[in-house]
């Protein structure tokens, strides 16, 4: 019998029910981040002055996915902004609908500190994704431009 997801922002505990699913979520984007890079991100979840935040869809003792999530400023709106940076289902799990209670997750915890507005980014090749997003949210119309420094 499958029991129902729990949603919950990871602790210190969580580094190797974690890692798994960020290296997975590199491999989909065909990316390698830096052992650094990932330790340090780690340690900013954990550190509660910090605007980045990450939690983890449990389900049957097992994390199957993980979202993170930072809060922001804007010149636009009194209240922040909470941008989902990451996004990640495991292998053979998706379109269960996880995806869309780890949204929701994100949702709940900006709407809770008062925030005006989530948003995200996604690769235009990620069709499948852009299905459950064309439902829950609003394409802005902009186009990201960046420069890597």
């Amino acid at each position: 019998m499958t029991t129902s997801l729990e949603i919950r922002a990871v602790s210190a505990d969580d580094h190797a029910a974690w890692l798994p699913l960020w290296q997975g979520y590199q491999r989909f984007y065909k990316t390698r981040i830096d052992e650094a890079t990932s330790a340090l991100t780690w340690q900013r979840f954990l550190d509660p002055t910090e605007p980045m935040h990450a939690a983890l869809a449990w389900r049957d003792g097992q994390a199957i996915g993980l979202v993170h999530f930072i809060f922001h400023r804007s010149c636009w709106t009194q209240g922040d902004y909470v941008y989902l940076q990451d996004l990640y289902v495991a292998e053979g799990l998706r379109g269960g609908g996880v995806g869309r209670q780890l949204i929701e997750h994100v949702y709940a915890r900006a709407r809770a500190a008062g925030a005006s507005r989530v948003h995200w980014l996604t690769h235009e090749s990620n069709t499948d994704a852009m299905q459950l997003y064309e439902r829950i949210a609003d394409r802005s119309g902009f186009i990201q431009y960046r420069k890597i420094l």
